[in-house]
């Protein structure tokens, strides 16, 4: 095996990633919403001694 690597297929830095920044926002949102949703949860439990 070598330890030479053809990268002549891509240039460091040309890639267009704004629709994976959009998956990220977009999972990072869903994330903050589940968390909120669960604290709310539990704080709505321990409220009424649930």
């Amino acid at each position: 095996m070598t330890n030479k690597r053809d990268n002549s297929y891509s240039t460091p830095g040309t890639m267009d990633i704004t629709e994976h920044q959009k998956t990220f926002a977009g999972f990072i949102r869903a994330t903050i919403w589940v968390v909120c949703l669960s604290l709310a949860a539990l704080i709505f439990m321990a409220l009424t001694n649930a």
